[in-house]
């Protein structure tokens, strides 16, 4: 079946490939997922191939990985969109005392949105305006996401 998604290789390059997928902590894996991934259009599909816990649990290293071989790419905001839904029924982790948003970081959040608002945005305009996602928009209202310059810069434009 993984020979369908890596058709460049053959023979002991393919096993490899195979060994590589069955184990998340090699330094490889997160290559030859970002290969899988971008070759696989259905979940479905990536699923028979390697197990839904496993596509969760590395993701985040994955995404990673991915962002620094290449900044944008459509396949990986696919996947992220994927990753994103299958964590939502996943509990959260408590929060550890103490760890509030800093106050910085609510106020900013608090302005964004009173600037949203005039402007008669929703989350959702905004976030596709600016080249964010809605949920991070949401974050970033509540002080609980940090930007970077470049989208605060970009978010105020909107």
């Amino acid at each position: 079946m993984i020979a369908k998604y890596f058709w460049d290789l053959k023979g002991d390059a393919l096993k490899e490939v195979r060994r590589i997928l069955r184990d998340p902590a090699h330094p490889k894996f997160p290559q030859r997922m970002a290969t899988l991934l971008t070759r696989c259009s259905e979940p479905k599909e990536l699923f028979s191939v390697i197990p839904r816990e496993r596509f969760v649990r590395a993701w985040p290293r994955v995404r990673s990985d991915w962002i620094k071989r290449q900044r944008r790419s459509d396949a990986r905001d696919w996947w992220e969109t994927l990753y994103e839904q299958l964590v939502v029924g996943e509990p959260r982790r408590p929060a550890r005392a103490g760890t509030d948003p800093p106050a910085f970081l609510r106020d900013l959040g608090a302005r964004l949105k009173e600037a949203r608002i005039e402007r008669g945005l929703s989350q959702r305009q905004l976030a596709l305006q600016a080249g964010l996602k809605q949920p991070d928009i949401s974050r970033v209202e509540e002080g609980k996401k940090n930007l970077t310059l470049f989208t605060l810069v970009r978010s105020a434009r909107c």
